[in-house]
């Protein structure tokens, strides 16, 4: 078996990524799936983009020591109905840093399924620099992602492989 010399980035849209494994009923164990990119994908590098919430800096270290480059975003606290919610889009930061880092890789994967990524997966895939498009909810991605199907890579059956289990105290 030859071994495949690619430069391979994944570029990961963190809130879409939590929300949508979330919504199907698990939580992701982020170590384990940076595990995974290197196992399966053979990715270089993992850039995760996510909202910085004050506070989280522990979080942030333990994604940062299980491989992957964080991008912090600044979030803005929004009240509605009486509710108070953190918004922190990273949408335009993943599109920039995939760019910045184009001549880098020879490949990439964008884990999202945000239809706000389609005009970078098209240039992507377009240059030959697209390798997956990793959806987290096959029930639940853009519409506008589905002229890119070919890419397409469900995360959906991995809640076993992936899944964050609680240490059982002794």
């Amino acid at each position: 078996m030859q071994k495949s010399n690619k430069i391979i980035y994944a570029f990961i849209d963190s809130q879409n990524l939590n929300l949508a494994i979330r919504d199907q009923g698990w939580v992701l164990d982020f170590k384990k799936y940076y595990i995974y990119l290197k196992d399966k994908y053979k990715i270089t590098k993992a850039f995760l983009f996510i909202g910085y919430v004050p506070g989280n800096e522990m979080l942030y270290a333990n994604l940062q020591e299980s491989g992957f480059i964080i991008i912090l975003k600044p979030t803005t606290i929004y009240n509605k109905n009486g509710e108070s919610f953190i918004k922190g889009n990273v949408d335009a930061e993943l599109v920039l840093h995939t760019m910045i880092q184009y001549p880098n890789y020879d490949q990439a994967i964008i884990v999202s399924g945000d239809g706000d990524f389609r005009c970078l997966i098209e240039y992507l895939a377009d240059n030959d620099k697209l390798s997956r498009v990793m959806i987290p909810n096959p029930k639940k991605y853009s519409a506008l992602l589905r002229g890119f199907r070919k890419y397409f890579c469900y995360m959906h059956q991995l809640s076993n492989k992936l899944s964050y289990k609680r240490k059982k105290r002794e």
